[in-house]
């Protein structure tokens, strides 16, 4: 037997035996009491009435929700005993749909950057393939061959490079890399950053000038922290024309210690520096190379260990990048 039933049951079987117990000492006593209770039993019958239809209502609500509705609202159950769990049931469809907004939009994310990977792995493979067709000619000069080689080692070279990026890129989003915190020196710093690239420097007459304030330091992972500086050391040198400058300065305060990278170039336009972080944007300049993710990958390591990095033109001219790692959290 279900509770309702019982309740009702119960209430009839007192009711009985109330007015029998009644009737032996006042017949009209026992009417009363009849009369009462089957009020009582009426108006319970109707609020219980009410009470279903509000529950069978609230159910067709989340059914509605569990099917994608998003204008369902839980503006009607504010007064009586469901309020509470109306009211939690609210908190809950808002977190849902959230959550749900969350995904949709890392989906879309996801989408998009697997789109931007399969282009620009396009663009090198077209080359290679071309390049290949081009070596297997059976008499083509020594030189020329040589040419091709070195092309095909520079195009793998670089979808090397944007695989590893990539792959450090979202072992970071994910939250699967575990930086390590060591004592970095600004000066050692620099000098690592520009160990990879001293020879294209010097190849494209790139002079480049250090000045450290004394002995910065912060704490920090140094690998990830020499790939961020070298990231940004690249965009500077692809963008310093020939025969330029490269000015790079260390310093520390009470708060933070920073570096700050300036270069020769043309500076960013208006448009450009709004994106300047974003995956896979490059400037409209058709004689730039590179894949527009260097910068977003250095951005995320110098945020991920409570820093900032910021860029801006120069008022001398010029492309100016400025990276900070607090002391305290920010």
């Amino acid at each position: 037997m279900s509770p309702e039933k019982l309740r009702r049951v119960l209430h009839i079987a007192l009711t009985v035996i109330g007015t029998a117990v009644c009737a032996l000492f006042s017949i009209p006593a026992a009417i009363v009491l009849a009369v009462t209770s089957a009020a009582v039993f009426a108006v319970d019958e109707v609020l219980q009435h009410k009470r279903k239809k509000v529950i069978f209502r609230l159910c067709d609500d989340i059914d509605r929700i569990l099917k994608g509705c998003d204008s369902v609202t839980f503006a009607d159950y504010k007064e009586g005993s469901l309020s509470i769990l109306t009211a939690e049931i609210h908190k809950m469809t808002i977190m849902l749909r959230e959550q749900n907004s969350a995904l949709s939009a890392d989906k879309q994310f996801m989408k998009e950057s697997m789109e931007d990977i399969a282009h620009q792995l396009r663009t090198p493979l077209t080359s290679m393939i071309l390049l290949v067709e081009l070596l297997r000619a059976p008499k083509l000069a020594p030189q020329q061959r040589a040419e091709y080689v070195q092309e095909l080692y520079s195009l793998l070279s670089r979808m090397n490079w944007l695989i590893d990026t990539m792959l450090g890129l979202s072992r970071i989003d994910a939250g699967a890399v575990k930086f390590r915190e060591q004592q970095i020196s600004c000066r050692e710093l620099i000098s690592c950053a520009l160990e990879p690239i001293s020879i294209s420097l010097e190849l494209k007459d790139i002079s480049v000038d250090v000045d450290i304030s004394g002995e910065p330091r912060f704490i920090g992972d140094m690998q990830y922290f020499t790939e961020a500086l070298l990231n940004i050391l690249k965009n500077c040198m692809e963008h310093t024309p020939e025969g330029g400058n490269i000015s790079i300065s260390a310093s520390e305060t009470p708060i933070y210690a920073g570096i700050t990278v300036t270069d020769s170039g043309s500076g960013f336009s208006d448009n450009d520096l709004d994106h300047v972080f974003e995956r896979f944007f490059r400037s409209g300049e058709p004689s730039k190379s590179g894949y527009g993710i260097g910068l977003a990958f250095a951005r995320r390591i110098v945020t991920s260990q409570n820093g900032s990095l910021q860029a801006y033109n120069s008022p001398s001219g010029g492309a100016c990048f400025d990276l900070r790692v607090y002391n305290t959290a920010v």
